[in-house]
């Protein structure tokens, strides 16, 4: 039946236009964002998961942060305990020869260890964005260097953090509370004739009456520092090869999580290119069978000439 006051021809082209146009400003937008889920309408799971793995993953990028600062601290007081040894063996090698030497010498070796032992004070200085990991205070309530490692979010949406710590005892170098227990200012004291008391920055060998007992008690002080800084120099070294992992694992976790969001909401473009060419056919044959549908209107009037 042909009707003027109802159209059902182009009712149902208009209806099939419509939908056809909304594919196609959907296929559209996931061409310009490049992504099938934009929104939470488009996907409310998609984009909720999406949405928590981005959010972790600025926290994982912060843990990232946190382990760059951590090794530039931990790498500086590893430098400076390396450099340590060394100038802690080159004063043991000058006691050794102001034992061997006549007193009249010891004036000469005893400025050489002078320079060295200040020397080692520079060193216990070494510090890295205003932390000192070798100068503390043994009274201090801190006795730990801590950095966060990890982040971690269970199923039930609770939180905990890892951390790497390295025990400031085990690398004292010097005692800033004044308890002389860091590594070089740990005192000990000689037991011959000329007994003293040193420690390995107050050593001097031009004070009066040393004899062989004195100058072995000082070596044995000197060797007891070395010992002590070749543990120290294992801790950090240790603390250094754990934080250089764990920003390599940090960082493969990164782009670990950054695929798997891309798998939920990112669009395939060759997909969507495919479709976009279909709709826009789809919707210019629309566009034409609409045009048909409102030409038999035209075609009622031929029946009245």
């Amino acid at each position: 039946m042909s009707s003027l006051l109802t159209n059902a021809s182009a009712m149902t082209a208009l209806q099939t236009l419509a939908n056809i146009n909304k594919n196609l400003a959907t296929t559209q937008e996931r061409i310009s964002t490049g992504m099938r889920v934009n929104k939470a309408s488009d996907n409310a799971a998609y984009w909720s998961i999406a949405t928590t793995m981005r959010s972790d993953n600025k926290a994982n990028s912060v843990v990232q942060d946190a382990l760059g600062l951590a090794a530039g601290k931990v790498d500086t007081a590893y430098t400076a305990m390396n450099k340590a040894v060394e100038v802690v063996d080159q004063i043991k090698e000058k006691v050794l020869l102001a034992k061997s030497s006549g007193t009249q010498d010891r004036a000469k070796i005893q400025a050489e260890i002078g320079a060295l032992q200040a020397q080692l004070s520079e060193i216990a200085n070494a510090g890295y964005a205003g932390t000192n990991l070798l100068s503390t205070d043994s009274t201090a309530t801190t006795t730990t260097f801590s950095v966060i490692s990890s982040y971690n979010r269970d199923s039930s949406g609770n939180v905990t953090t890892g951390s790497l710590q390295i025990t400031l005892a085990d690398v004292r170098l010097v005692d800033t509370g004044g308890m002389n227990t860091g590594i070089l200012d740990t005192q000990f004291t000689t037991t011959g004739a000329g007994a003293a008391t040193f420690t390995v920055l107050n050593i001097d060998v031009t004070t009066a009456g040393l004899d062989d007992t004195d100058f072995n008690d000082t070596l044995t002080g000197i060797e007891t520092a070395l010992s002590g800084l070749a543990s120290g120099a294992s801790a950090l070294g240790a603390a250094k090869s754990r934080i250089d992992l764990q920003t390599e694992f940090t960082s493969a976790l990164m782009d670990a999580i950054d695929r798997g969001v891309g798998q939920l909401v990112d669009a395939d473009m060759n997909e969507e290119s495919t479709r976009l060419a279909a709709l826009q056919t789809q919707q210019q044959l629309g566009i034409q069978a609409l045009s048909i549908a409102n030409s038999n209107a035209q075609n009622i009037l031929s029946l009245f000439r």
